[in-house]
């Protein structure tokens, strides 16, 4: 059995069992991926897919804890050419972060400053999508690390790590009758138009909750993905925004005004998520410790090596 054996048994699985489709992501040909294929499961005893015909269906039981296997030898493949690389080049490469908008655009700028003066030679990425997305992206090997809301620690084959809390705003116009109360309550926020995240961000399932139970069915006029259309539509009137407190800004947003809403809302955690048993370059771990000073190298190897529950915020 070989590498290349292992690569097709994956990405077939990956391409839905279509083994043209992965002959294609591979360079190579279909029928070179079939015959590889069925020469491992010959040398194994088994059938890894179940197949109708010439077509490959499924993967039978077997076949799963093959890929499982296959999983961890590529995973281990891919670690240790990692490490030849950082070994060869301690200060240069590429680093990928998967965020959310909201981090990109009001956590990252000063740590993404300060890493870039430490190492010039790295070529930085950023991609962004929703928590679900962003934890896809470092699963599929896209990204080497993800940052969002607390939705991350529940992905399976992710170690998630608490970065930093955060609570949710109310944000009006100057003015605005709200901003009179002394203890600002649900029922206040629910008299008003609201304007919020879409449902795949930014703890928008804690703002639901909170809602329901008060038995309030509050009218939410427009979602977004993006705080700063949600401040945007707030500024032109149509109603009342909850936004994640680290994007308000009182000089960059001089016609708004914020109302802490963390006793409503209760606090969110940002969180880091890495893949479970990733080899991670230097200038990561300097990242994370950039993000939060909390989590120090020797933390998330830790977590990395399954020690991962002491950790917590």
């Amino acid at each position: 059995m070989n590498l290349h054996q292992f690569r097709f048994v994956r990405e077939a699985v990956r391409q839905k069992f279509n083994l043209t489709e992965a002959a294609k992501a591979l360079f190579t040909s279909q029928p070179g991926v079939s015959k590889a294929i069925i020469e491992l499961e010959e040398e194994l005893g088994i059938d890894i897919f179940s197949r109708h015909g010439k077509r490959i269906r499924g993967l039978t039981e077997p076949g799963r804890q093959v890929l499982k296997s296959v999983e961890v030898i590529l995973q281990e493949v891919e670690g240790l050419k990692r490490i030849g690389k950082e070994f060869a080049a301690q200060d240069s490469g590429s680093f990928t972060i998967a965020t959310t908008h909201t981090q990109a655009r009001y956590s990252l700028p000063a740590v993404v400053q300060q890493f870039s003066q430490k190492f010039p030679k790295v070529r930085l990425s950023l991609l962004q999508g929703n928590p679900k997305q962003v934890a896809e992206m470092v699963l599929n090997n896209q990204a080497d690390l993800a940052i969002a809301t607390e939705a991350i620690a529940e992905i399976d084959g992710l170690v998630s790590l608490p970065c930093f809390q955060w609570e949710h705003m109310v944000v009006v116009p100057a003015e605005h009758a709200l901003l009179k109360s002394k203890s600002i309550t649900l029922e206040e926020i629910a008299a008003y138009p609201l304007v919020t995240y879409d449902t795949a961000f930014a703890g928008r399932n804690k703002i639901d909750q909170a809602f329901a139970r008060r038995n309030l069915k509050p009218d939410v006029v427009l979602e977004a993905i993006d705080a700063d259309v949600i401040k945007t539509y707030v500024e032109l009137g149509m109603g009342v925004g909850i936004i994640a407190g680290l994007a308000f800004n009182a000089a960059r947003d001089p016609n708004l005004r914020a109302i802490p809403a963390g006793h409503l809302f209760g606090m969110n955690l940002s969180r880091i998520a890495l893949k479970e048993g990733a080899y991670l370059r230097g200038y990561v771990y300097t990242f994370i410790e950039l993000l939060s000073p909390n989590l120090s190298r020797k933390m998330v190897e830790q977590a990395l090596a399954g020690e991962r529950d002491s950790y917590e915020l």
